[in-house]
């Protein structure tokens, strides 16, 4: 997907509905994880998300591939992109706010350069990226703090858990181009989720045993956000941004989704971050803006 320098009203529109989407995913988890266990509260939305992007391939006659090989794919997929960092972030959630979580999901993008740069010729760490990676991870460091690190207590157990999760991000990244190219988005997305929900549902049954409905409304409701607002219909979203604005412009989102986190967070949860999450905040998304690059192109002269 090639990147675009500028971008639609309607693609603008759409981008930060995604972020507001994905936003609200730290806050939704928070609150679902006081009544369910954190392998229940994942298997809950990789399995109903499975259920309605099934629908959506269905509905639109998508083909649905056969070979063994691309399922396996969709299963490794499954567990780099959903079964692992869901996981490891709503665990890091029992110990570590809504908000700095998602500050350190922000890394993702981050290690995915590094990733990137390892697996694949075309991808190469050039000094402008190298400094933005620098950055980035100078970012992390602030918003952990190194003196907890050598505390190492279950805070920062969490903190490394929810980086992580992030590291499996890219690591999922990287598979998806290598083994999924070529196949519609939502099918990719059907069968990764199925891949997880096959990985995560038993998983459920063995750690927290049969999973109970009889749950307060705010339960229920965090559910269904996190399982079809968040995941379902954000992959959706997600694929629709990205064809319209393009990868570049899509990279804006991992800036745009803590604070929205963070304010949530503020508000409903009474969560406060310390002066560094917010100065490592700062940090990461100046090395992502350097990783991007486009700020520091020349643009063509205006036409007179």
């Amino acid at each position: 997907m090639t990147q675009q320098t500028s971008m639609s009203a309607r693609a603008w529109a759409e981008l930060m509905l995604l972020a507001l989407i994905w936003g609200g995913v730290f806050l939704s988890v928070r609150v679902a994880l006081d009544e369910i266990g954190f392998v229940t509260a994942v298997a809950h939305r990789v399995f109903w998300a499975t259920l309605v992007l099934w629908i959506v391939v269905t509905a639109r006659g998508l083909p649905v591939p056969r070979s063994p090989r691309i399922w396996g794919a969709f299963l490794v997929m499954g567990l780099l992109n959903n079964v692992i960092p869901f996981s490891l972030m709503a665990w890091g959630q029992l110990h570590i706010e809504s908000g700095l979580t998602s500050i350190f999901n922000a890394a993702t993008a981050i290690f995915g350069v590094i990733v990137a740069a390892i697996a694949f010729r075309d991808e190469r760490l050039t000094a402008r990226r190298a400094l933005g990676v620098t950055l980035g991870f100078l970012g992390v460091a602030t918003a952990i703090g190194l003196e907890n690190l050598a505390q190492f207590d279950l805070r920062s157990l969490a903190q490394l858990a929810v980086l992580g999760g992030a590291f499996s991000y890219a690591l999922a990244g990287a598979w998806a181009k290598k083994n999924l190219s070529g196949l519609p988005p939502q099918v990719a997305a059907a069968g990764m989720l199925t891949g997880s929900a096959v990985v995560m549902v038993p998983a459920a049954f063995w750690f927290d045993g049969m999973p109970s409905f009889d749950l307060e409304l705010r339960t229920l409701a965090a559910i269904a956000y996190y399982a079809l607002a968040a995941t379902a219909f954000a992959y959706l979203l997600y694929y629709r941004v990205l064809a319209m604005a393009g990868s570049g412009n899509l990279m804006l989102c991992t800036l745009l989704i803590p604070p929205v986190a963070i304010l949530l967070g503020a508000w409903i949860l009474d969560e406060t971050l310390p002066p560094r999450a917010y100065l490592g905040f700062a940090l990461l998304g100046l090395g992502l803006v350097i990783i991007d690059g486009r700020m520091f192109r020349r643009r063509p002269p205006v036409p007179t």
